[in-house]
Formats: structure tokens, sequence, C-alpha cells
């Protein structure tokens, strides 16, 4: 697959700052730098046997891997997604034989979310490759630069 050029930061960053649109807008480079990091995920998620796991179900697989039987609310919070697009993420989980609902014995409304046997086969594959490219951005950055980019996208998820 062929790149385009990386922005230039100087002259870019000078645009930006100044109003115009552009490929150095901050957002523009969260979304350009995300989408690059599923495409990793996916090559290595194929290469492993799993092709039919999207990177999105991160959003969920990674909050049931920390504590499985999560109810929706928990889940969609942990997951920082509204309930409604969680929801719509769960079922396509279900489809995919990755996860099961199962009544809540302290509430009969409502439903906990839990991993199945696929799932935790996946598990360990998720682990390492999360590994290989934290470990593959962390020689690209340097360790005092990954733990500074690392604050700053925390900082970003609570920006109002």
């Amino acid at each position: 697959m062929a790149r385009a050029p990386a922005a230039k930061p100087a002259a870019a960053s000078e645009a930006s700052a100044g109003g115009s649109v552009g490929r150095d807008d901050v957002g523009f480079l969260l979304a350009k730098a995300t989408q690059r990091w599923n495409e990793l995920l996916a090559a290595r998620f194929a290469a492993a046997g799993y092709a039919d796991l999207r990177p999105s179900y991160g959003s969920i697989l990674l909050p049931l891997y920390e504590e499985d039987g999560l109810r929706i609310g928990e889940l969609a919070r942990r997951a920082r997604l509204s309930k409604q697009t969680l929801t719509d993420l769960v079922r396509r989980l279900e489809r995919d034989g990755l996860v099961e609902r199962r009544p809540d014995p302290s509430d009969a409304r409502a439903s906990l979310i839990y991993l199945n046997p696929r799932s935790r086969r996946f598990e360990p594959v998720a682990a390492a490759t999360l590994g290989d490219l934290n470990r593959l951005v962390g020689t690209r950055l340097g360790s005092r630069r990954l733990g500074e980019l690392k604050t700053a996208l925390r900082l970003l998820m609570d920006l109002e």
C-alpha cells in the first residue's frame, strides 16, 4: 500500500495556528494515527487466524478482559461509548461468537456481558499484538516521548 508523504510540521503548524485547515490539524493527525494503528492490528489479527476480529471490538473486549460479566451501562462507561453504540457493538460481537449475554441475578431486567471460549482464546493474541505494537511505538519514540504521548492522549480523552 503506497503512502502519502508525511506533512511537513513547521510550515503546516504555522498554517494551522493561523486558522487554515490542513493535514497538520490535531484531529486529522489523531484520526490518521488511529487508522494506521487499526490497520496494523487487523493485519496481525489476520496473520494469527482471526481475520474476522475487527479492531473496534477492542472497545468491548479490553474492558471484559479486565473484568468479565459487566452490565451494558458499566461496559459503555469503561469503553467511553454511548449505551446505544455499545449495544450495537455487543450485538456484532454476539453474532461473531465472541460474547454472550446472561441474565443479571441481582436484577431480572438487566443482563451481563461475558466473554466466551473464542474470545478467551483470542486474549493472548490480543496481548501479544498490543505488546508488539507498543514496543514498535516505544522504539520509534523512545520511552520518555512514549510516556508523554500516553499522558497527552489521556488528557485529550477528557477534552471538553
